[in-house]
């Protein structure tokens, strides 16, 4: 006996495929996603029922996180209410002015040869 007679001669096998062999896969019938549709329709369903029947939300926020939270939405509607006062062109014309209102300092100087 040689070393080489115990080496694999088919085919290398890759994990988790299982058989090449097995070909084309089989077109799911329509039967079959409609009949999950509807299971996945009926368990939500369910799912609503029982919410209903089960004790309302209870707010477990201590005074401090519902008094910052309060804080933070109204915080948040004067920000939307202030951009959405000016206008796309008041904005373009503010902008130009705070450039025009810094210095030059990353400007390229002017430099001539000739002088």
């Amino acid at each position: 006996m040689s070393e080489y007679d115990q080496i694999q001669k088919s085919s290398l096998k890759i994990k988790g495929l299982g058989d090449l062999s097995a070909g084309k896969k089989k077109k799911k019938n329509n039967k079959e996603s409609k009949h999950r549709l509807e299971q996945v329709v009926t368990s939500q369903n369910e799912e609503e029922e029982e919410v209903k029947t089960k004790k309302a939300y209870i707010d477990k926020r201590t005074p401090a996180q519902i008094a910052f939270d309060k804080m933070q939405e109204k915080r948040q509607m004067e920000r939307i209410l202030k951009k959405a006062s000016k206008t796309h062109k008041h904005r373009v014309e503010d902008f130009n002015r705070h450039l025009d209102n810094l210095t030059e300092h990353y400007d390229i100087p002017k430099v001539s040869w000739t002088k």
